[in-house]
This record gives structure tokens, sequence and C-alpha cells, in this order.
């Protein structure tokens, strides 16, 4: 057998001196490692010292972060956002008890408020959860839509207990709220800096937007095409197969109201469920909530299937709220919708009085009306699409915070209903964008905006009394963009009018393109309104705005869709 062979013992004298020279490198290599490898604590406050650079509250930001269990020593991007996702999800609890604990002891007014409020939260806690369970799979896109949704919700809940703030309890809840709407802000800013970005943090910086000069990533050979095209007609509108539910009018259908069809619907569907209205007037509200997914509505037509209420602000001042009067309500995603009408029969009068609000994220309305007066279509949050839709209304008829495109709908004002020859201004769209990092805004493209026949004859009686705008900036953000757009001549040569003063000019975004008709000069617009130049007006196309090219339906399958024999 061979024998191990053992090493060399080593000297003493220079083991001693190999532990001397040991001893004397370690004050060297304290030295050396902070300009190269930093220790664990220092790396992560470096990371969150850059990552909050890219917020619009970076005291909040660093707060929140820094006292995160959820970080790991040398974070990376998607730690970092995915802990600031956590920071309001964390306060959330606490936000929606104190908003509880107002109905304890309230007025109606506040008790509408807070039960209001209780729902936007409940929505904003759903949206966070979306958001940071997006990144993980790399649909930042995604994620920024939501995030900027949780954050609209939070603010509308602070704004809503903000008409009744006469105690104690409501202002602690509203300041609960705007410390939980910053931590919001701060995830949200994030997440834009990765969009514009990428992953190297060092680069992060906070959101701009066009009037800072930043027009987005799109590819100036962005094509401003009418349709998506990733998604198949069968998805959306499904013209190959009986519908799931029926109603009518008559009792001969499954169903006799609307909201009986919705209702059974099932929950968190998978799979399109068809709810085919016949013709008839259906004097009802209905209210689509979050679990109905994937729910289409088809009608027999524009004014042929019609469903309608009344509710308004001017009902019950205080008490019945601006959300709260909508004739038709939804929440569900991927809601759909064609050849029907929704109205709000109330007059200008009645102040807010709502047809339609859309909170459902991807969501298609084509060939549909909505008929109205103050505020007739609420589009509030999330991604939304129009197609060869008729808006009629007389103020800020078209509102809310989301991203939303109209493609070839006809924009009518309407006479105020006190009579024809009532005098006033008549704001079309009020987009309510409160955070630059919010990824929405409307887009009209290809539309025509002009007044109705009873208010063209009106206008033509009394032009100066008649005075038709493209928008006014109902939140800070504020942005729309029109499109190769028909101005009519009811549209005042300025084309946009302020909300208050001064109030958003500087930092709101209102732009055109191509505008045609007989009021589309860009000599006589306001100086604080844009002409998109053609290099940047791809940011505004379906593909690139609501990432259309993922989920809307292509031009061929919408022409398809109407000439379907089952459906017409």
């Amino acid at each position: 057998m061979r024998k191990l062979q053992h090493s060399p013992i080593t000297p003493r004298p220079f083991l001693l001196l190999l532990t001397m020279a040991a001893l004397l490198s370690i004050p060297l290599l304290f030295f050396l490692l902070p300009a190269s490898l930093p220790f664990p604590a220092a790396a992560q406050s470096s990371a969150i010292s850059l990552a909050c650079r890219a917020t619009r509250f970076d005291s909040s930001c660093l707060d929140a972060l820094s006292r995160s269990s959820d970080l790991p020593p040398s974070p990376s991007s998607l730690d970092l956002l995915k802990a600031a996702l956590l920071a309001p999800l964390d306060a959330l609890p606490s936000a929606r008890s104190q908003a509880a604990s107002i109905l304890a002891s309230s007025t109606a007014a506040r008790a509408s408020a807070a039960r209001n409020c209780i729902d936007h939260l409940a929505l904003s806690q759903r949206r966070l959860s979306d958001a940071s369970n997006s990144l993980s799979e790399g649909r930042t896109a995604d994620a920024r839509t939501w995030a900027g949704a949780a954050l609209l919700y939070q603010y509308d809940c602070w704004s809503a207990l903000k008409y009744v703030n006469s105690s104690r309890r409501v202002a602690d809840a509203m300041a609960a709220l705007l410390d939980l709407t910053a931590l919001t802000s701060n995830a949200l800013s994030m997440i834009a800096a990765l969009q514009r970005f990428g992953h190297d943090v060092s680069l992060w910086a906070p959101p701009q937007t066009e009037r800072d000069g930043y027009w987005g990533d799109a590819p100036a050979s962005s094509a401003l095409r009418s349709g998506g095209g990733a998604s198949s007609l069968i998805s959306t509108f499904p013209i190959d197969r009986p519908p799931n539910a029926t109603v009518c009018k008559t009792g001969s259908c499954d169903y006799r109201t609307v909201q009986e069809a919705v209702d059974a619907a099932p929950d968190l569907a998978s799979d399109r469920f068809v709810i085919r209205i016949e013709a008839g007037v259906y004097e009802e509200t209905v209210r689509i909530p979050f679990e109905k997914t994937n729910l289409v509505c088809i009608g027999d037509g524009m004014g042929v299937t019609v469903v309608t209420s009344s509710l308004s602000v001017g009902q019950n001042q205080g008490v019945l709220t601006t959300y709260d009067s909508a004739t038709v309500a939804v929440f569900g995603d991927n809601f759909a919708a064609r050849d029907l009408t929704f109205e709000n029969s109330a007059g200008v009068g009645a102040h807010q009085a709502v047809a339609f609000r859309c909170d459902s994220d991807r969501s298609v309305l084509e060939s549909v009306e909505f008929r109205g007066h103050q505020d007739t279509l609420y589009a509030r949050s999330l991604r939304q699409l129009y197609r060869r839709c008729r808006i009629t209304g007389t103020l800020d008829f078209i509102f809310g915070n989301s991203a939303a495109v109209f493609d070839r709908c006809s924009i009518e004002v309407v006479p105020r209903a006190e009579g024809l020859t009532k005098a006033g201004s008549n704001p079309v769209a009020a987009h309510g964008r409160t955070d630059p990092a919010q990824a929405t805004g409307f887009v009209f493209n290809g539309c025509s905006i002009n007044g109705s026949a009873d208010y063209l004859a009106a206008y033509k009686r009394k032009p100066g009394a008649h005075r038709a705008y493209l928008g006014r900036p109902w939140k800070e953000y504020s942005r729309t963009v029109y499109v190769n757009c028909y101005m009519g001549e009811v549209v005042m040569p300025e084309g946009w009018l302020p909300w208050k003063g001064d109030f958003a000019l500087s930092t709101l975004f209102y732009g055109e393109y191509g505008s045609w008709g007989p009021r589309a000069s860009a000599a006589t617009r306001v100086n604080w309104s844009s002409q998109v130049p053609e290099e940047h007006v791809g940011v505004y196309s379906l593909d690139n705005f609501i990432q259309g090219n993922e989920w809307v339906p292509s031009e061929q399958e919408f022409d398809e869709m109407n000439t379907g024999s089952v459906l017409c």
C-alpha cells in the first residue's frame, strides 16, 4: 500500500510573519471596501436614495423604504419597486378603518361620502396587488396602469371627504389619505422610471410630460391605426354562437331586466358571457361589479335598445354624488358593449347626471350612444376604447382620469335644457389626471366635434351666446389630444377653456394634430395648447397609448362584426 505524503511543517518564524501581515491588512481592507464593494447596509441605503430620486415625495419614499423589512441587503430595481408598492398596501387597512369609523355617527351626506370612500379604497387595494404581481411577470405597462388607478381611487376617497369635512374624525381620515396617496405616487413614479430608463436605478428621474419635452418612447413611425389586431373578433363580440342570456320587455326571454342578466353571469369568468338585450326602453340602473369579468352586452341598435334612468346630484344635494348618479356603472374588466344607448334623462338643471361610468380595464364600446347633459360619460379609470360611438351633452360631458381612445366618434353639444336660447359655455372634455406619472389622457382620433341639429340652429340665431370648447382642465395634469378631427363651426376659435384663473395651465397638455373643418385654425388657439409634432403623433396610437395591439380587435374584425347577420 502506498503511504500518504504529508506536507512539510511550516517553520514557526514564517507563520508569525504571516499572522502579522494579515493583522496589518485589516485597516487597509476597511479603507478600500467602500470604494469598490459597499457593505450591505450601505448598498441598500444607496439604492433607496437613488430610487427615491425618481419620486415626487422623496422624504416619504426614503422613510418608507428605509423602514421596509422586505428589502434584501443589495436590492434590485424590482425589489425596490415591490417594497414601494407594499408601503401603501400596508397603510390601506388603517385608511379603510378610519373611513368606516365615519359611518358610525354621521349626517346623510357624510355617510354617503364615507361609503363611497370605502368602495374606492377596496378597489385601490385590488389594483395595487395587481400592479405588484404584474411586475414579476415583466408587464410594466399593466403595472403602471393599475398603480395609477389605485392612486385615482385614493384621491377620489379624499375628495369625497373634502366636501363633508366638518369633524375631527373626517380631518384625521383625510390626513391619513394624503400620506397614503404620497406612498402610492412614489411607487407609481418608480414604475414610470423603470419603464423609461430600465433597471439601472442610477438613471431614474422624476416623471415628465409633454410639457417638459418628454413625449414617451413610441417610435416615430407608430401608425394611428384604428384597430389593435391581437385579439380575435370571437373573443370580443362572439357572433357565431347563441347568447348566454337574453333580456326583453315581453317576458319571452330569460330576464326582464338587464341587472338580472348581469347577476346571473359567473364571477371571474375567463370566457365571454354574452347578454343579448332586445329592442325596448329599460328604465333601470345597472351595476356590473368587479367580479363580473368578460361581460358583453349587445342590443338591437343605438336608440333602439335604450337603458335609461334620471338620477342626478340635483335630486339630493350632498347625498347623491356624481359617482352614484350613473345609469350604468361597470367595474368588471374586459367589458364590451355594442348597438345600445345608455342615457341619463335628467336635465341640465339637475347638475351632474352620469349616463355611463366605466372602471373596466380593457373595455371596448362600439356603436354605443351616450345621451345626457352635464357629465354624460364618466370614463373614470384604466384603459378604454370607444369606436363609432355618439356622445351628447352640454358641460364636461366626457370626463374622468382614464386612458381612453375615442375612435371616429360623433361628439355633439346639445342645447341647454332650459331652452334653445339659453347661453353658456360648453366644454366637451374634462380630463382629471392628478399625477404626471399616470399614463392617462383622452385621445380623440378621427372624430367629429359639432353641435346637434337643435344646437346648430340656436347657434346660428345667436352665435355669441353659444360657446363650445374642446375641453378644460379638471385636474392639474389634465391631458387631452385631438388627432385628425373635424372641428365644427360651433367650436370657439380659441379652442380651449380655462377651469379657473390660471389653474393647471402650466402643467396640462392639450394638443391637436391634423385638425380640419371651419374651426381648425391653430393660429387662434390659446397659447397654453399645443400642436403635436408629426414625429410624436405616434405616442397617441392605440398600440402605444392603451396597448391596443394586445387586446383591441383589428379594423377588419370590427368591419366583419358590423355585418354579422346574427346580431344585426
